[in-house]
């Protein structure tokens, strides 16, 4: 089947339902997980954005991490949910393109992004009176910069590699979503050259952002054990604490998925593991910041005050 046959018939992603006796409840809980992961994000971004007490470098970092969970939760769910109710399936070349692409500049933007958000943890901590200076405003918006060219970096670079090699065997994705390494399988022909490239450009992806977060932490860690105050010791590491959680959980799926061979990988692993982190982190990043988090309650109970 040649690129114009695949272009106009294009895919059938298996999904995670099947109108089994279980479905519809599963179907319930991806649901309640999806609406409650927009409306925890937005109550983040919300409440950063109202509230001057958190009007800190820290939560301008944390209301774009939200910002991302949405974006990108909101380019795999939707889909999914609205095939289920409607009995289909099927999703053009151009969608799963599109899907590909947004998917990965998100995902690729929030790697970056808790890397650097690391990088600010580890200056608030070990270097603390030059804080104001070395995460300015100016900062700020250039670990966002940076965050977000990473990501798109990574769509310019593996969407075309992906989307571009011949798919003439099955069309029929077992997936949820078009995910680049799932899609990658789907194709024929030699593939070594092109997975050369992605495995390279997912090594990068993951292990420069985590190595931030390595290097910071291990600071970190050796600048809290020197503390003599039990009070700032234990301060310091609910600060973190909160951040080391998301980044284990994220960075954990993230790697099986990308950077494990393929001897490792099953199709229902495929989907456990994306769906861990596609969505199930949205929900868990605004959860964990604010329940462990006193300013951020603090915050709300002002504003519920308010009403």
């Amino acid at each position: 089947m040649n690129g114009n046959e695949t272009l106009s018939s294009g895919f059938t992603l298996l999904g995670l339902f099947t109108h089994t006796k279980g479905s519809g409840f599963f179907f319930g809980v991806i649901c309640a997980i999806f609406f409650m992961a927009v409306i925890a994000n937005g109550v983040m971004i919300f409440l950063i954005h109202i509230d001057p007490h958190l009007h800190t470098p820290m939560y301008f970092l944390l209301s774009h991490l939200s910002l991302i969970d949405m974006f990108y939760v909101s380019t795999i769910v939707p889909k999914m949910l609205v095939d289920y109710l409607a009995g289909e399936r099927t999703i053009s070349f151009i969608a799963c393109t599109a899907q590909c692409f947004l998917y990965m500049g998100f995902v690729g933007a929030e790697f970056f992004l808790l890397g650097l958000m690391a990088y600010d943890r580890y200056v608030a901590i070990c270097n603390p009176l030059r804080y104001p200076l070395l995460v300015s405003q100016r900062v700020c918006w250039r670990i966002l910069a940076s965050s977000w060219f990473g990501g798109a970096l990574d769509s310019f670079l593996l969407t075309p590699i992906t989307m571009s090699l011949p798919f003439c065997a099955s069309h029929q994705i077992n997936h949820f979503f078009c995910e680049a390494p799932t899609m990658l399988r789907l194709a024929c022909g030699d593939k070594a050259a092109y997975e050369m490239v992605m495995y390279t450009c997912c090594v990068a992806m993951l292990l420069i952002p985590f190595s931030v977060v390595t290097a910071s932490y291990t600071r970190i860690l050796s600048t809290v054990h020197q503390m003599t105050s039990a009070e700032g010791r234990k301060k310091a590491l609910a600060t973190c604490s909160s951040h080391m959680v998301v980044v284990t959980l994220f960075y954990g799926a993230a790697l099986y998925t990308y950077m494990l061979p393929k001897s490792y990988h099953t199709p229902l692993k495929d989907k456990v593991f994306s769906g861990f982190y596609t969505i199930l982190t949205p929900l868990l990043n605004p959860l964990i910041y604010s329940l462990r988090n006193r300013d951020v309650i603090r915050a709300l109970k002002r504003v519920m005050a308010r009403c």
